[in-house]
């Protein structure tokens, strides 16, 4: 096992859909080829598959951190790319009209792909 890679794999309700987004919206590269039953998405290095599931229920939990530099830039560039970022106002958890929230050192930042899987950006130390 100490050889092992590690990646994820999540499913979707529709491959085009997830396609599009993750290549043409997040700037993700495929890894291979779409195939009738999964993607392979690639960036610097790491990757994770996505696959169709007909009977597909969105992840209630962050599937994905991307860890960035700049997070005011990175929602900037998504929003303009048509990502909507979440909004949250509770105990626990608020974000700023960008869908920025703040907690000592880190912003965080959480959207949604077609599927309704939930993702993050990550500024500071995770």
């Amino acid at each position: 096992m100490e050889k092992a890679f590690v990646f994820t794999s999540f499913s979707v309700n529709d491959l085009a859909a997830a396609k599009d987004f993750y290549v043409n919206k997040l700037g993700f590269e495929l890894g291979a080829e779409m195939t009738e039953d999964a993607l392979k998405i690639v960036k610097g290095g790491q990757r994770f598959h996505v696959y169709p599931k007909s009977d597909h229920v969105p992840a209630t939990y962050t599937l994905i951190n991307l860890k960035i530099d700049d997070i005011n830039e990175a929602v900037d560039q998504l929003t303009k790319a048509g990502v909507t970022f979440e909004q949250y106002d509770n105990e626990q958890l608020k974000t700023n009209a960008k869908g920025i929230a703040t907690r000592g050192d880190k912003q965080m930042a959480w959207f949604k792909d077609p599927a309704g899987n939930i993702h993050g950006l990550l500024q500071g130390e995770g």
